[in-house]
């Protein structure tokens, strides 16, 4: 499947998006495919980069196996594949069970979910659910086992995941193989040429 609005090509793109090109597939193998689409917008494309970049950085509270998971089921509950694909290399990156995530579907009665992930998972749902139906109980529960910070984590990174996966879903933007580790490429990508250096 072709995205709705085609990926911006190097060719076509500023230098300042083709370093931000080179950047992307030297550090994750290949130019992910939203990155390539929002590069028509280059203010836009340069505020989404930062903004992803200081988030990765501020990210501290939680341990990472709460807010990928949580993420994850976001992505999975929008029906972005490939924020699914993505977040499941993440995971495997990080080490983490993405066995597990086959049965994200039965996540209350499957064995392969801690009653702890199934309270973060249900906050992600509740948090993504239009209109939300968050309750003071759920968030006291939360505040109780990951503190305040940590709950602010929690939800930043749900709330977020919401803007990516409906970006991409909207957009068109499907899995791009990085899940599976057999990553295909964007179809500019074969011609795309490293950036000029200063």
């Amino acid at each position: 499947m072709t995205t709705r609005i085609p990926a911006v090509a190097p060719r076509d793109a500023s230098l300042l998006t083709r370093i931000g090109y080179w950047f992307a597939k030297r550090r994750l193998g290949e130019v992910p495919e939203p990155f390539a689409v929002t590069a028509h917008h280059p203010r836009l494309f340069r505020a989404s980069a930062t903004h992803e970049l200081m988030v990765e950085r501020a990210t501290h509270v939680l341990p990472k196996a709460v807010y990928e998971l949580a993420v994850y089921r976001t992505a999975w509950t929008v029906g972005c594949s490939w924020c699914v694909d993505f977040g499941t290399m993440l995971q495997r990156l990080d080490g983490l069970d993405v066995d597990r995530l086959k049965n994200i579907a039965d996540f209350e009665t499957s064995d392969a979910f801690s009653e702890e992930d199934r309270e973060v998972i249900r906050y992600a749902d509740a948090v993504t659910a239009t209109p939300t139906t968050v309750t003071d109980e759920q968030v006291a529960a939360l505040v109780e086992r990951y503190g305040n910070a940590g709950v602010v984590e929690l939800t930043y990174q749900i709330s977020l995941e919401n803007q990516r996966a409906r970006f991409n879903h909207s957009l068109g933007i499907t899995d791009q193989g990085f899940g599976s580790g057999d990553t295909c490429r964007v179809p500019w990508l074969t011609d795309a040429a490293e950036p000029a250096t200063a």
